[in-house]
């Protein structure tokens, strides 16, 4: 039960981060659920383990990790359409 959980809260935050930037995160929900995880381990390493957790994610920086993710993948997706 503990994964469903963790596979849910990381979708939450992935399309959270979507929301916030203004772009969707490629891939659709296994898109937000691994953007979600990446971005939580990106935002334990640039910020910590610090505010509220729910499964065992630390929402706070997960989101900000997650915002950066979709931010850095939308400018390179961005990027390669351009070169076509």
């Amino acid at each position: 039960m503990n994964f469903i959980w963790s596979l849910i809260v990381g979708g939450i935050i992935g399309w959270l981060a979507g929301l916030i930037v203004g772009r969707d995160v490629p891939g659709g929900i296994i898109g937000n659920i691994i953007a979600g995880f990446v971005g939580a381990w990106l935002g334990s390493l640039i910020l910590g383990n610090w505010g509220p957790r729910v499964a065992d994610f630390a929402i706070i920086p997960a989101i900000i990790g997650a915002v950066v993710l979709t931010f850095l993948l939308s400018f390179i997706m961005r990027s390669f359409r351009k070169a076509d």
